[in-house]
């Protein structure tokens, strides 16, 4: 009998975390409103290490650390209602006494609502903060440098204003930041480049203003940079297109001026380069080469003048093309890429001609 009750209770307490935190979890819940899945029925007892769903913890020490709960999702919870997630209300500050938290996911909700906490900077184990698509406001908190051990921070599809905090570029390890479809305003900090880590910057459709940082030019691992459908204004910075590993390039829908910096149409490894509906005049760099692989160019609506390059189809591909809406004047090179493209790629231009336009 003693050995049942031995096993018995060693069993309750890999399941059971600590009061502390547990009212914690209580008072984080109380704070929202899920009224269709029932995710939050299992939340009762003192099994939150083993039965809450989307809670996990540190299986010897039994603290929290992490807490997951996505609004769209392959969860047989979902699929059996045939419905993605709702939810209502607020991320109550009681979370923050969960001071071994890692990884902080309330995605998809579309409904929670509400400002960040400001004592989410104080949980310094924080790795992943994902509040992707739901209606937060107020601002990103100054400090939020402070989480020094975070690599993913997703903000997106939310009402956050304000700026970008300075401090964020102390967050020396960061490799995905995803601001987009926001209302924040103020400029890009100009030391962005210290975020040496960081794969992904995508900050489209907020209200940025100033002009691209130099120091982005020295980010070794971004692949991918979405600045697209904000005020940004000046000229791109000369060497941005010798990144290394830059892949994706974004900056269409702004009020950026000057001329295309060759390094950018010379560079075999990006994929993706839309500049489309700025203000950038000159004429387009003549030297795509042989490794061009361009998934899609888009350099429509702009002042760009002269003619299209003819060193354009020594590139080994370019899937979308679009040169519309410039001062383009000359005849349209012949051959590949040119004899798949539609008339649509070259309209209203000045001058041009040849296939698929009229005859030259």
């Amino acid at each position: 009998m003693r050995m049942l009750l031995v096993v018995f209770f060693l069993f309750a307490a890999v399941e059971a975390c600590s009061p502390s935190s547990q009212a914690a979890l209580l008072a984080f819940k109380a704070a929202l409103n899920e009224p269709y899945l029932g995710i939050f029925s299992s939340w009762t007892g003192n099994s939150c290490c083993g039965g809450w769903y989307g809670v996990s913890c540190d299986p010897e020490t039994l603290e929290v650390t992490e807490i997951s709960l996505r609004g769209e999702s392959e969860d047989p919870i979902f699929q059996k209602a045939g419905r993605t997630g709702y939810m209502t209300g607020s991320i109550s500050p009681e979370i923050c006494k969960l001071d071994r938290l890692m990884i902080l996911i309330i995605s998809d909700w579309k409904g929670i609502s509400g400002e960040i906490p400001k004592c989410l900077t104080k949980l310094g184990q924080l790795r992943v903060l994902d509040l992707v698509g739901n209606k937060i406001s107020g601002e990103i908190p100054s400090d939020f440098g402070n989480l020094n051990r975070l690599t993913v921070l997703n903000l997106a599809d939310n009402a956050i204003s304000g700026t970008i905090p300075k401090s964020i570029v102390n967050i020396g390890g960061l490799m995905h930041l995803d601001l987009r479809n926001n209302q924040i305003s103020g400029e890009v900090p100009s030391d962005f480049g210290k975020l040496e880590m960081l794969s992904r910057a995508l900050l489209s459709s907020n209200q940025l203003g100033g002009s691209i940082p130099a120091s982005v030019t020295k980010m070794n691992r971004l692949a991918d940079l979405d600045l697209s459908m904000n005020g940004i204004s000046g000229m791109i910075p000369e060497n941005i297109g010798n990144m290394p590993v830059l892949s994706t390039l974004n900056l269409d829908s702004n009020r950026i001026s000057g001329q295309i910096p060759p390094t950018l149409i010379s560079n075999g490894g990006l994929g993706i380069l839309n500049l489309s509906r700025n203000a950038l005049d000159g004429q387009i760099p003549d030297v795509f080469c042989s490794g061009s692989y361009f998934m899609a160019l888009d350099l429509s609506f702009n002042a760009l003048k002269g003619p299209i390059p003819n060193s354009l189809s020594s590139a080994e591909y370019v899937g979308h093309l679009n040169l519309s809406h410039n001062h383009l004047c000359g005849s349209i090179p012949i051959g590949s890429p040119f004899n798949h493209l539609e008339a649509s790629s070259f309209t209203n231009n000045d001058c041009l001609c040849g296939n698929p336009l009229s005859a030259c």
